[in-house]
């Protein structure tokens, strides 16, 4: 297996984090890239430095005002009077505003509310350029996929809370989303996504909601206690042309091993009624008994098995890494799982 990273992720170190009303130190750290690292050590997988992703790539997935947007935030955020030290929202359009004529502001605070879903997202002046190498990462990642091969990309900032036109949940860029444009376009008719990170994969599915050729299921808490809170329901099954290729498994706080597994297991089944050509993992350990929110349970054992159910598929796989943010276990939950995934 190959694996890909991209160390200019350091760079975008955000500080801002809103908790129940209480400010805290942001989960999503350079410590993570460094831990996940070590996990690839264990295994002798040395990471190769991605290389740069055309302009074009982003476009694939993401409206071009959004980008612009991401590129341009943290400088004009500078210029503003008295600004805080990274460009955090602190109003966000309503659907009744939206219904009724809403659209982009031309002042940067509006257009922060706009372009962003939550104050989970605050981007700083190294924020753009770590985001693209994370997008970068996961096209390597797809290349290798298109050629038939696995490849780990790790993913810093993560990627699936993002929209088209709207990051949240530490994500700016979809990673994954750009993985499977890239092997769409390498010529594989179908992809499937498959998401385990334990939040829903919002941005994914919103991205593929009416795509026919992209079947996307998510694996995750249950949205009515947990991020992103208003989508994840299984009710929500994709619409038009993408009517049926939307799977959602959201599963009750305290979930361990047996359930999660089982849950991944039913989506395994969809995967392989549904005869894609590849596969995109979005690979999140925030599933883990030992992480700061712990909504569910999920031990070592435990993602070494789904490791090794995944791998069963034998499909080209391109994993993106997701959430996961206990530094002090990353790496030994990514050398279990890969383990167990083999090949």
């Amino acid at each position: 297996m190959k694996a890909f990273h991209d160390p200019g992720e350091a760079a975008h170190h955000p500080k801002f984090f809103l908790m129940r009303g209480a400010l805290r130190a942001n989960y999503e750290i350079p410590a993570r890239a460094a831990s996940l690292r070590e996990g690839l050590a264990r295994l002798g997988l040395v990471p190769e430095v991605a290389p740069g992703i055309p302009h074009h790539a982003l476009l694939w997935a993401h409206e071009p005002a959004y980008l612009d947007f991401l590129r341009d935030a943290a400088a004009e955020w500078a210029t503003l009077p008295e600004p805080g030290p990274e460009v955090v929202g602190n109003v966000h359009p309503t659907p009744e505003m939206i219904s009724q004529g809403g659209r982009v502001p031309g002042g940067l605070v509006g257009r922060v509310g706009w372009f962003t879903a939550d104050a989970a997202c605050p981007i700083g002046p190294g924020t753009w350029d770590a985001a693209r190498g994370a997008a970068a990462c996961a096209l390597a990642a797809a290349q290798v996929a298109a050629g038939g091969g696995d490849a780990y990309a790790l993913c810093r900032p993560p990627g699936h809370h993002a929209y088209a036109a709207r990051a949240g949940g530490h994500c700016y860029i979809n990673n994954a989303a750009i993985a499977v444009e890239a092997l769409r376009l390498a010529g594989a008719a179908r992809v499937a996504v498959l998401d385990i990170d334990s939040h829903h994969g919002n941005g994914t599915q919103g991205i593929f909601w009416k795509r026919g050729d992209v079947l996307t299921v998510s694996v995750h808490g249950d949205p009515n206690r947990y991020y992103p809170w208003f989508v994840g329901h299984a009710a929500e099954r994709g619409a038009g042309p993408g009517t049926g290729c939307n799977r959602n498994l959201p599963l009750p706080f305290g979930t361990g091993d047996g359930e999660w597994l089982a849950a991944i297991g039913q989506g395994l089944e969809a995967i392989r009624a549904f005869k894609p050509e590849a596969l995109v993992l979005s690979l999140g350990f925030d599933a883990s008994e030992h992480e700061p929110l712990a909504a569910l349970k999920v031990t070592v054992e435990g993602f070494a098995r789904a490791g090794e159910a995944i791998g069963a598929l034998h499909l080209p796989t391109a994993i993106c890494q997701e959430g996961g943010y206990n530094c002090d276990i990353l790496g030994d939950l990514l050398a279990r799982f890969l383990s167990g995934f083999g090949r």
